[in-house]
């Protein structure tokens, strides 16, 4: 079962407008936050985006709409519409946002006429009054039959109280959502490798838009799953693309958001295409979640449009992990988003990645290791060898180490072989593991000198 514990146990309210009237600049007002991107660019919010928002000891839910564009017939415009509606549907309120500066549109009065018909409690935000001069210019939106119309300036703030105040009139007083989940995961990729498919199909509706169309997805999107033992926060990113090849403002910005939230996430799940194969992008997007310190499943999306003869998934195994081998330690599963095949299987995966990732070894179990591993032919340059005088383990999420020893640096070929080490004991699967020297001088501690004699 999911959904949104903002939607379940919190009001709802919905932010709707026309194309470029300031929805996502209100909506991140309302929240405090900066999760929606803003431009001068129309169209830019095309998924629902949701926030919490707190007014006087009342907390509700917010949804930022996709704009409306009823009159276009494009396959895109109608998904926007239909995704709004949804919002619409689970909201005790709408706030309907118009340009005070612009006047009256035909398409306010349509969405207008339609929002009266829903029975849903309408408030009209007349937005971009950023001066007390341009306050008559919303008294025009009365001719909309709405009441109340409130001035206001989503950008600069001004009039958001008075608008908050008419939202929460019929609130009761309530808390804020809960506790956070136990597991935050970022769908993260190249542009139109499935990714909006696979978090409709994990959380079993439409809950993102699906679109043939490359870049749909710009803000991420937030969902909440409910799976045995607690609840993972879904977060499908908007598609990585090199910014040379980003030529609208709207994807150069989604470049920067989905690298900001994939810093939200626990674990990430690298979707690739299995009809284009291992991309040099695919490469610098697992990078951005390595570097991070993200844990890591490797998706292969797209599975059942692969030619059945070249369906060898050994073969696609050994390529995959040739290309990627910095990331030899993240499990890899082949599935289709689109039929659901082995999402049973990234769902155990997603769990054990989650649950290596909080793994705490004890310092006696850590004695025992460094007892055992073979340390012995370790030099460096100079001929110095190296003396280790105790591990402890300093930090979970991702796992990190202090490693005490005689040597001011590791060597990079050291550092690996013993993270390796590390992860063949404990069984860090997918999960990178952080190795940190604390170089000692003096005479060997008594860890070393109990190896020595050994």
């Amino acid at each position: 079962m999911s959904s949104t514990d903002k939607e379940r146990a919190l009001p709802l309210v919905a932010i709707v407008g026309r194309p470029n009237v300031g929805k996502s600049s209100l909506f991140n007002r309302l929240t405090g936050t900066r999760r929606a991107i803003v431009t001068d660019e129309s169209g830019i919010t095309r998924d629902r985006l949701y926030g919490t928002a707190t007014w006087l000891g009342k907390t509700f839910a917010v949804v930022d709409t996709g704009g409306f564009m009823p009159d276009e017939r494009a396959t895109l415009a109608q998904e926007i519409l239909r995704q709004a509606r949804v919002a619409i549907d689970a909201a005790v309120a709408v706030v309907l946002v118009v340009d005070a500066r612009a006047g009256v549109a035909p398409l306010d009065a349509d969405l207008a006429r339609l929002l009266a018909r829903t029975g849903k409690r309408v408030v009209v935000a007349a937005n971009k009054v950023d001066s007390p001069r341009l306050a008559d210019a919303a008294l025009a939106f009365h001719e909309l039959g709405i009441q109340p119309v409130v001035p206001l300036s989503a950008e600069h703030g001004l009039g958001v109280g008075d608008l908050l105040d008419e939202l929460t009139r019929d609130l009761v007083a309530g808390e804020p959502p809960g506790a956070a989940p136990a597991l935050n995961v970022a769908i993260i990729g190249r542009p139109n490798v499935g990714k909006s498919t696979l978090l409709n199909r994990l959380v079993g509706n439409e809950r993102a838009i699906v679109s043939p169309e490359p870049g749909t997805t710009r803000d991420a999107v937030d969902t909440l799953l409910r799976v045995e033992g607690g609840c993972w926060r879904l977060i499908d990113t908007a598609g990585i693309r090199r910014k040379g090849k980003t030529k609208l403002l709207a994807e150069k910005l989604s470049v920067i958001m989905a690298r900001k939230h994939l810093e939200r996430a626990d674990v990430a799940v690298l979707l690739i295409d299995a009809t284009e194969g291992v991309t040099q992008q695919d490469a610098a997007i697992g990078g951005y979640a390595h570097e991070s310190g993200r844990s890591l499943v490797l998706a292969v999306n797209k599975w059942d449009a692969v030619p059945k003869k070249s369906a060898d998934i050994a073969a696609w195994t050994k390529t995959i992990r040739q290309r990627l081998k910095f990331l030899d330690y993240v499990p890899l599963v082949f599935i289709s988003a689109l039929t659901g095949q082995r999402l049973t299987k990234l769902r155990a995966l997603i769990a054990e990645v989650g649950a290596a990732r909080q793994t705490r070894v004890s310092d006696t179990d850590l004695k025992e290791f460094l007892r055992t591993v073979p340390l012995e032919r370790a030099t460096f340059p100079g001929g110095r060898s190296l003396r280790v005088l105790g591990l402890e383990q300093v930090a979970t999420s991702p796992p990190t180490f202090l490693l005490n020893a005689n040597l001011p640096k590791l060597h990079f070929s050291f550092e690996r072989f013993f993270v390796n080490q590390l992860r063949e004991r404990f069984s860090f699967v997918g999960t990178p593991i952080r190795l940190r020297l604390a170089a000692r001088r003096g005479r060997p501690g008594r860890l070393d000198r109990q190896r020595r004699r050994h």
